[in-house]
């Protein structure tokens, strides 16, 4: 089992100027993909004067999200590791390839970056609202639940197939695109029900910003538990897992 391998941590290790440059690349990532993903919403809510949204729109969404992920993965990826989601920390932590006290501040710092990007969304459009994420009309918040842990759960064991895997070799280059490949798709898949977040920290931002936390828990709780299972399926089965050879036929 990979669970021998989590480890707390130094607390001297907040302060340490490799984990606070992490940090400070994590709060950028978060706030270039936030603004540009949340901001994609607040513009087609403009232009189409907060109209229902259309099969356009949701393509629109996917677009925007995966193409502004697949940037902030790659500028943070050399610093931090670019992961710009509390639940791909969480997932990474609980396959032991990072610490406690350096995940809470990424944690923090995500936060932090969703939180100033919707602040600077807000202002920069004159006041538009920083639209939650919201389950759609007959989307039960447990429908919501398992369609954001299995959402979650795909863009986590991306990251652990391309980005985390000490096997991974070439595949490495690719891991910025996969990982915004794979949200892309899960909001074409998920969007029309959940908004498809799988990452509390962009969920965190909007909902502060303007103050509405109807089934927050539902896009923290979801997201956690997907990643956390792909961090195990992942660690136990294709790196921590060792297969004995196979005999040779002989003929």
């Amino acid at each position: 089992m990979p669970f021998h391998e989590i480890a707390v941590g130094r607390y001297e290790e907040v302060s340490h100027p490799g984990t606070l440059k992490a940090a400070l690349a994590e709060f950028i990532s978060t706030l270039i993909f936030v603004f540009a993903g949340e901001g994609s919403g607040m513009a087609f809510n403009k232009l189409t004067d907060n109209g229902s949204t259309t099969p356009a729109g949701l393509v629109a969404a996917a677009l925007a999200h995966g193409l502004a992920l697949f940037v902030a993965v790659a500028v943070g990826a050399n610093v931090s590791g670019g992961h710009v989601n509390p639940a791909v920390t969480f997932g990474a932590f609980i396959g032991g390839n990072i610490t406690l006290f350096r995940g809470l501040l990424y944690w923090v710092a995500q936060l932090l970056g969703s939180t100033v990007a919707c602040a600077l969304l807000k202002f920069a459009t004159g006041g538009l609202t920083t639209s939650g994420f919201a389950l759609s009309t007959g989307v039960s918040v447990w429908n919501g639940f398992v369609f954001e842990i299995v959402m979650t759960f795909a863009l986590v064991y991306t990251v652990y197939a391309t980005a985390i895997d000490p096997k991974k070799g070439n595949i490495g280059i690719i891991a910025p695109i996969a990982i915004g490949f794979i949200v892309g798709a899960n909001i074409l898949a998920g969007g029309a029900f959940t908004g498809a977040s799988m990452n509390p920290a962009v969920s965190f931002g909007p909902a502060l910003v303007s103050w509405d936390w109807t089934n927050q828990w539902v896009y923290w709780a979801g997201p956690l538990i997907g990643a956390g299972i792909a961090g195990v399926v992942y660690e136990l089965f294709f790196i921590s897992h060792t297969h004995e050879p196979l005999p040779s036929s002989e003929f």
